[in-house]
């Protein structure tokens, strides 16, 4: 699937997993496991910059989506990682319209943003693209852009926050922590302000079952669990039944 086909297929929704650790393996895992695309994350991993670049370009070799989760804009990291072959970026923790701007004039050439242009990466071919059909294509095609709303408020109005960006994101786990645990009602309530705010939403999930409830109530992106959740969770249940 390439970057064109995840985003149109987020009409109809898509899952995948966030991938915390390093090596082909995890990429090739989520693929035959059919992930429609994973998520390098490059906020709560020990994944280098390097790793996360070597995930990516496994990635795209094998034809399934990554993107990477970056803590904050960083013009410089973004581009590379995009010259590595991400499909897009999904920033944390999005508190106002301004980091919004930022975020999408990191990923956009001019004249609609400042990112530096090179052909010298796997995206445009190694040179072996027209500069200018390559300018055309990403211009048509620019990389998805995720912004996670994990705030019990915004410093910006949500639309503004959220405007520009193909799909927000509830870090739900940040969000309850926010708001204060045990109060369901008002997780609830920012839940259903962030879904309104749209354009397309998505979620982490911690079980399938978990995912099935979010696409029930209109997330489209759905982000199931990790690698390391997933390893995790065996190791316990297989070295526990042994004892």
């Amino acid at each position: 699937m390439t970057r064109a086909e995840l985003r149109a297929a987020l009409a109809t929704g898509v899952r995948g997993t966030f991938v915390k650790l390093a090596g082909d393996e995890p990429i090739d895992l989520a693929k035959a496991a059919g992930a429609d695309f994973v998520v390098v994350d490059l906020e709560h991993s020990q994944l280098s910059e390097e790793q996360a670049r070597r995930a990516v370009s496994r990635a795209t070799a094998i034809g399934l989506p990554a993107l990477v989760r970056i803590p904050t804009v960083d013009s410089g990291l973004i581009n590379r990682l995009l010259e590595a072959g991400a499909a897009g970026i999904q920033l944390s923790t999005l508190r106002s319209a301004a980091q919004t701007r930022a975020l999408t004039t990191a990923t956009r050439y001019a004249p609609d943003g400042t990112r530096s242009i090179s052909l010298a990466h796997p995206g445009a071919g190694y040179s072996g693209v027209p500069l200018a059909d390559y300018l055309a294509t990403e211009r048509e095609e620019p990389p998805l852009l995720v912004g996670q709303i994990e705030t019990a408020t915004t410093d910006d109005p949500l639309p503004d926050v959220v405007r520009g960006l193909d799909v927000v994101f509830l870090g739900v786990t940040d969000l309850a922590v926010s708001i204060g645990l045990g109060d369901t009602a008002a997780f609830e309530e920012r839940v259903r302000e962030v879904r309104a705010a749209g354009p397309l939403t998505g979620s982490w999930c911690a079980t399938p079952e978990a995912a099935t409830t979010a696409e029930a109530a209109g997330d489209r992106y759905v982000v199931i669990g990790s690698d390391l959740q997933f390893l995790a969770a065996a190791l316990r249940k297989t070295l526990g039944e042994t004892r």
